[in-house]
């Protein structure tokens, strides 16, 4: 099977955040309406996000755009919450006891009201408790991130240096070679979804 078969899948990027933590997340959807409607959310089991969405009852997405920082994907993207704090030089704002990203397109804050577990990922479903549109802006599609993730990046590689980019999530990995048996510590594919660039 095609592991990269899913990023057919159009849908949105994003930063879910709670208390102490958040990471990128891009399965997210609406699944119902009226006053307060459900939000879905999926999390890797082995974010320490995931870990964290289990202790408390509020998260936040904000809503990301084509020209998001990449220092923005590349915190919450590709680092750990257990190393380091991702809050330290991004500019957020408390909304409700969670902090969102300051321009992002949007901001969506929920409160937890059940989590279902698979193999994987966890689903969390939030109730809609506080939201603000702060752009008409175009959001990231996932597939655009995939398509122009080099750009999003910006993957640049010094003189003598090597980078391999995992074509599924973009993590960057440097070194002369990619080890045969490499894992991407970020989506978990092998070493035959990394690209080299010199």
């Amino acid at each position: 099977m095609d592991t990269l078969v899913a990023s057919k899948i159009t849908h949105g990027m994003y930063v879910l955040t709670t208390i102490g933590g958040g990471c990128i997340v891009d399965a997210v959807a609406q699944v119902s309406g009226g006053d307060n409607p459900l939000i879905a959310v999926s999390v890797m089991k082995k974010n320490y996000t995931n870990e964290l969405m289990h202790k408390e009852n509020k998260f936040a997405l904000s809503v990301l755009g084509k020209d998001v920082k990449a220092d923005i994907i590349k915190t919450f993207g590709f680092n750990s919450g257990r190393d380091i704090n991702k809050f330290k030089d991004i500019a957020v704002t408390d909304v409700g006891g969670v902090k969102v990203i300051d321009n992002a397109l949007a901001h969506i804050v929920c409160e937890k009201v059940d989590a279902i577990e698979n193999a994987t990922h966890t689903l969390f479903l939030g109730k809609i408790i506080d939201g603000e549109i702060n752009s008409d802006d175009e959001p990231m599609s996932y597939g655009y991130y995939q398509k122009h993730k080099d750009e999003v990046l910006k993957v640049t590689t010094s003189n003598g240096k090597t980078a391999w980019i995992c074509k599924v999530c973009g993590y960057i990995y440097y070194g002369d070679e990619l080890p045969k048996d490499y894992i991407c510590p970020v989506c978990g594919v092998g070493a035959d979804k990394f690209e080299k660039r010199s």
